[in-house]
C-alpha cells in the first residue's frame, strides 16, 4: 500500500540476487541445453559468451533484462541489481491489479459551549455622605455663634437647634431610604461561539526526518502559501501542508490550482487538528 497515493497493490514475490554465488551449480546449464536442445558443454559456452557480452555492456551503461531487473556497476565497480516491478512471480496473485482508494473521511464534532450561570450581586448599601454630617454639624455650630444669651436669643438658638435636628433626621431618613438591593439580576446571557476548525489540508509531503519537514516548510513558505507542519501521523512521518481551510469547496479550489502550478502529487487530507 501507498500511503502518499492511497493506492493498493496485490501481493508480490521479486527477484533476488546474490553477487557471492559465484560458481556454476549446472542448473541453469541443464535449463539452457533442455530448451535449445543442446548439449551441456554446448550451452556452456553459449552462457559464458552471453555473460562476456554483458560484462562488457555494463562498463559503458546499464544492463536491462526484460521482465527481471538491471544490473550495473557502483563506483566501487560492486554489482547492484535492481528487480524488475512489471511482472508479479506470486501464482496467487495472478490477474490481481492496483486500485486506488480516496482518503476517509472523519465525522468532526464541534464544541459545545457551556451556559454561563447566572452571576448574583450581593446587597449593596450606601454609605452616608460625609460632607452631608459635616454640613449639619456646622449649621449647629453657626447658630451657637451667632445667637445671645438672652431670652430670645435663647429661643432663636434653641428654635435654631431643633431645624437642625430635624433636618438631620430628614437628611438620615433620604440616605436610608436611598439603600437599595438589587433584587432582579440580569438574565443569564448564553454565548453561541462559533470556533472555526481547519479541517481540510491539502498535504505537499511526509517526510521521515523533521529535519526535511521544516526545509520543505520555508520552502512553501518562500513561496507564498500560509504553509505548516501538521505533525507525525501514525506512520511516524512528519506532513506537511500547502494550506489549511474551513470548507472542502475551498481546500478543492485551492488544490486544482497547486496541481497546475506547483505539483501533481499533492493530495488533501481531511482531519481536525
Amino acid at each position: 500500500m501507498n500511503h502518499f497515493t492511497h493506492t493498493f497493490y496485490p501481493p508480490s514475490k521479486q527477484l533476488t540476487f546474490n553477487s557471492h554465488l559465484q560458481n556454476n551449480d549446472g542448473l541453469l546449464v541443464n535449463y539452457v541445453a533442455a530448451s535449445k536442445n543442446i548439449s551441456y558443454s554446448e550451452a556452456l559456452e553459449v552462457i559464458e559468451k552471453e555473460v562476456v557480452e554483458w560484462k562488457l555492456l555494463m562498463n559503458v551503461e546499464v544492463l536491462e533484462l526484460e521482465n527481471i531487473g538491471s544490473f550495473k556497476l557502483n563506483k566501487e565497480r560492486k554489482l547492484i541489481f535492481e528487480p524488475s516491478n512489471s511482472l508479479n512471480y506470486l501464482s496467487s496473485s495472478f490477474g490481481l491489479g492496483s486500485y486506488v482508494s480516496p482518503a476517509i473521511k472523519r465525522v468532526v464534532y464541534k464544541e459545545k459551549i457551556k451556559q454561563l450561570e447566572p452571576f448574583l450581586t450581593e446587597e449593596t448599601k450606601r454609605k452616608t455622605p460625609i460632607f452631608i454630617k459635616y454640613a449639619a454639624t456646622a449649621a449647629i455650630l453657626f447658630a451657637l455663634g451667632t445667637v445671645g444669651w438672652n431670652e430670645y436669643q435663647k429661643k432663636e438658638y434653641n428654635s435654631l437647634v431643633a431645624q437642625a435636628e430635624q433636618q438631620q433626621k430628614k437628611v438620615e431618613k433620604t440616605i436610608q431610604e436611598a439603600t437599595f438591593v438589587i433584587a432582579n439580576p440580569l438574565p443569564a446571557i448564553t454565548l453561541n461561539v462559533i470556533k472555526e476548525t481547519y479541517n481540510y489540508h491539502i498535504i505537499a509531503g511526509a517526510f521521515r526526518t523533521p529535519e526535511n519537514a521544516e526545509k520543505k516548510l520555508q520552502q512553501l513558505l518562500e513561496k507564498g502559501y500560509n504553509a505548516k507542519i501538521l505533525g507525525v501521523n501514525k506512520w511516524n512521518l512528519t506532513q506537511v501542508a500547502f494550506e489549511s481551510f474551513t470548507s472542502e469547496e475551498e481546500a478543492i479550489n485551492k488544490m486544482r490550482i497547486i496541481h497546475k502550478t506547483e505539483s501533481q502529487d499533492a493530495w488533501l487530507l481531511v482531519k481536525e487538528y
